[in-house]
């Protein structure tokens, strides 16, 4: 997935932000036509300290408010589901993305090369 808002930073000052308060957000909206339904998350969203997660999730709790009620059944209990969630900040993620991003990395191990002649010898029948 996208990272929305992060764009510029370096893992440094997303690393400070998220200590200020930083989070991330994933928002949800809901499109209907008749019979089909369509239930959908947004991008990862970066929310600063101070900013309105809310807000932000405006541009995905209207279309849900618009076209998410006219499919039966599952419109109506999927809107308000993206209502209470978009009205509620989102999708807080800020755990397992903080974890992708700044979990260490497994570090390769490579044998040393063994001269010949070496212990232990190669597995096998012993040499004639």
């Amino acid at each position: 997935m996208n990272i929305v808002g992060i764009d510029g930073l370096t893992p440094e000052q997303v690393h400070g932000e998220l200590q200020s308060g930083a989070r991330f957000v994933v928002y949800q909206y809901c499109i209907s036509i008749l019979i089909m339904t369509f239930r959908r998350s947004s991008d990862i969203h970066f929310i600063r300290p101070g900013e309105s997660r809310v807000a932000k999730g405006t541009g995905f709790t209207l279309p849900s408010l618009v076209a998410g009620w006219w499919g039966f059944p599952w419109g109506p209990i999927y809107t308000i589901g993206s209502l209470v969630t978009n009205l509620g900040g989102g999708k807080d993620v800020t755990a397992e993305v903080a974890h992708a991003m700044f979990a260490p990395q497994p570090q390769q191990y490579y044998a040393p090369p063994v001269p010949p002649g070496a212990w232990p010898p190669p597995p096998g029948p012993p040499p004639s």
